[in-house]
């Protein structure tokens, strides 16, 4: 039994992980269809909703109507129809129009209303066999290439037909089928859409006083462009990575209202299609959505095969661990590895922290000396080298909190200028992009902006302006932007200090030593260069770093 143990391990340790390793695979795949079926759902609910912002138009145009008891003029529709802004509002619809209703042999009365409100005859046409004849009366936007649509004969067609029959019946609206739009005398081009009617009633008095009743005295219709109207409901940001293709009714080329341009991935297969019916306007329509090369799914299909694989590999050792027993021997050795490397790490650690201390210690004596050869006396020694030890005390905070990896720019900027002007600095003293400085740069620069920021409280303008700045909302006479050159390993930190006032700033006659340690930080230490312009109204000093990557 003994010598079957590492057999019957392997066998059930590997059954486990196969198992596992399907659970994953069609996990996986079930993620990857729900994340889809979002998606289609997202581009159904944009579709649903540019349709039903173009149906409000219609029942917007029908309230219109009824206000007026049908008696709307030709100019007054198209100043109606001018104010709707259709082309930025309503994209992908054709246009909006009225029909009248009348029975065959009365058109006479449909031509002279025609000629009063066009000025010009237009017949109704084509001859029809049917009862009722439905001519398109008022249409906008009408232009040369449409005109001859005045006068059409809606009902002559049976899908046009169809729908006007069913909106005879009640007051809801009632989308056609497919149908193509443009056609009638004279038409050149053709789109492919859908049309959808509503019933229109006036009042009308009959010989009986004081009584009333509704009649219909014809349709409200509006033409869409189905290309146009899906397209635009479809390209509406993010873009959706989904393959639509909508119906009139059930799946046919013959019902193809809209495909999109943009073909499925055929990776997927039929595997995550998406099946939608809706209604629109009381017709039935299907949906058809397909993933494109766009859609990513949730998780890799190599997870299963890897946690396959991993659970072989695992059944193996286990069965090579039971009869070898190599298990605690690999872990004794891991264990002294890890040991070793860590005593290892521990001495680069200490090994560095000593450079450091040592470089800081050099730093502050440097600092000391002279600071001291320049000072007068006691006080003027302790205030300037204590500042100075503050400005490299917050540079070693910053680097310390971000584990002496990267500091940012900007509050390095807004420690030291508050150090000296006071932590309530003004909005828009500093302007410029999130720039991350390694640990040279942050303590050099840190020195340097303090000795700026001392200067111009000794000598500028800035001082006065910091002290009164509650009182002087917005006028900061200093200013510090910087940008970024390049890119990658070549990029430069382009800094401008600039100092504003209404007294023209000389130039010292001697160097001071911060003045010095200005220019060793930046030129030796950073590989800068440093530039400055006593001008009239102020002092200017651009500062120039090559960054490291």
């Amino acid at each position: 039994m003994k010598k079957l143990f590492p057999i019957v391990a392997f066998i059930a340790v590997a059954l486990i992980s196969m198992t596992m390793a399907g659970f994953a695979y069609f996990a996986t795949q079930e993620a990857a269809r729900i994340k889809f079926e979002a998606a289609a759902d997202d581009a159904l609910n944009r579709i649903e909703s540019r349709i039903d912002l173009h149906l409000s138009l219609l029942r917007s145009t029908q309230a219109l109507f009824d206000a007026r008891n049908g008696d709307i003029s030709q100019s007054e529709f198209k100043a109606f129809f001018n104010a709707l802004d259709v082309d930025n509002n309503f994209a992908g619809l054709r246009g909006i129009g009225f029909l009248g209703l009348v029975k065959t042999g009365d058109e006479a009365a449909v031509e002279r209303d025609i000629l009063h409100d066009f000025g010009a005859s237009h017949p109704v046409y084509p001859e029809t066999t049917q009862p009722w004849r439905a001519p398109i009366m008022l249409f906008e936007p009408l232009d040369p290439s449409n005109q001859a649509s005045i006068g059409y004969d809606m009902f002559s067609e049976p899908v046009r037909r169809a729908a006007i029959e069913k909106a005879m019946a009640d007051d809801q609206q009632h989308a056609s089928g497919l149908v193509q739009l443009g056609q009638g005398q004279g038409a050149t081009q053709t789109f492919t859409g859908f049309l959808v009617f509503v019933r229109l009633n006036v009042e009308t008095a009959p010989e009986v006083i004081n009584a009333s009743r509704s009649s219909t005295a014809g349709f409200l219709y509006a033409a869409f462009r189905s290309r146009d109207l899906f397209q635009i409901a479809l390209s509406r940001a993010p873009l959706l990575p989904v393959n639509t293709e909508i119906y009139d009714g059930a799946v046919s080329s013959d019902n193809l209202l809209f495909r999109s341009e943009t073909p499925p991935a055929s990776s997927f297969g039929e595997r995550l299609l998406v099946t939608r019916n809706i209604t629109v306007a009381g017709r039935p329509w299907t949906v058809l959505f397909r993933p494109t090369s766009a859609f990513s799914q949730p998780s890799s299909r190599t997870i299963p095969v890897m946690l396959g694989l991993l659970g072989l590999l695992a059944a193996g050792a286990i069965a090579l661990v039971a009869r070898y027993q190599q298990r605690a021997y690999e872990a004794a050795s891991r264990l002294h590895e890890t040991t070793e490397k860590s005593l290892l790490e521990k001495d680069l650690m200490l090994q560095e922290m000593k450079h450091r201390i040592k470089n800081s210690i050099t730093r502050v004596l440097a600092i000391a000396r002279q600071t001291a050869s320049r000072a007068t006396d006691v006080n003027e020694f302790s205030a300037s080298f204590s500042a100075r030890l503050q400005a490299m005390a917050a540079s070693q905070d910053m680097l310390t909190r971000s584990r002496w990896q990267k500091a940012d720019l900007a509050d390095l900027l807004r420690i030291e200028l508050g150090q000296v002007f006071g932590k309530d600095l003004p909005e828009g003293l500093l302007s410029g992009p999130e720039v991350l400085l390694d640990e040279t740069t942050t303590q050099a620069l840190g020195l340097t902006f303090h000795e700026l920021a001392t200067n111009a409280l000794k000598y500028g303008e800035a001082g006065n302006s910091a002290r009164s700045a509650n009182s002087l909302e917005g006028d900061w006479a200093l200013k510090v932007e910087w940008s970024l050159e390049g890119r990658g390993r070549e990029r430069t930190l382009a800094l401008n200090w600039r100092e504003a006032g209404k007294k023209k700033v000389e130039a010292p006659a001697e160097t001071g030593f911060g003045t010095k340690l200005i220019d060793l930080n930046v030129t030796r230490e950073l590989r800068g260069t440093i530039k400055r312009d006593f001008q009239a109204d102020g002092l200017k000093v651009e500062i120039r770093i090559p960054l490291t990557a």
